[in-house]
């Protein structure tokens, strides 16, 4: 296969310290002209948004792509709720991965690939407070760690 060339638009910081990834997946999303003008100038935030499996479909809710500046009467709305595209063997897979207790489908990224826009959605457990203190202790050890050595060195 051929390399495409990848243009990462938007990334969700938050996803990996609230959640433990378990699989990712990458799925076409429908998009309306404006949205994808709007996309191409950097107008898009992922955080909060999530993702549901609803009648053999999967849809993403709270995605924010902001409005074009310059369509002035048949502009998109800025929330709407958006569908991706899986394969039906995908979709048959996450409808029952969701329907274990903790898991929910959470986007990474979006991006362009191929002159198509992607994104990047993960299956995913929550962590619990005592979870993300321990991992942010374990990073500032780590750190201090590092420091001292630099230091001896």
């Amino acid at each position: 296969m051929e390399n495409q060339r990848i243009k990462i638009i938007a990334t969700n910081r938050n996803a990996k310290h609230e959640y433990y990834i378990d699989d990712e997946f990458e799925a076409g999303i429908v998009l309306k002209g404006t949205e994808v003008k709007s996309l191409r100038m950097g107008k898009t935030n992922l955080k909060d948004s999530y993702a549901r499996v609803k009648n053999n479909e999967v849809f993403i809710h709270q995605l924010h792509i902001g409005e074009y500046p310059y369509a002035h009467y048949d502009n998109h709305e800025p929330l709407r709720v958006r569908k991706l595209l899986f394969h039906k063997r995908e979709i048959k897979r996450l409808y029952g991965k969701t329907k274990e207790k903790g898991l929910a489908l959470i986007p990474l990224n979006i991006y362009f690939k191929g002159g198509k826009i992607k994104l990047t959605i993960a299956l995913a457990r929550g962590k619990r407070k005592y979870d993300k203190r321990e991992i942010i202790k374990k990073r500032d050890e780590k750190r201090e760690m590092d420091r001292a050595r630099k230091n001896k060195i």
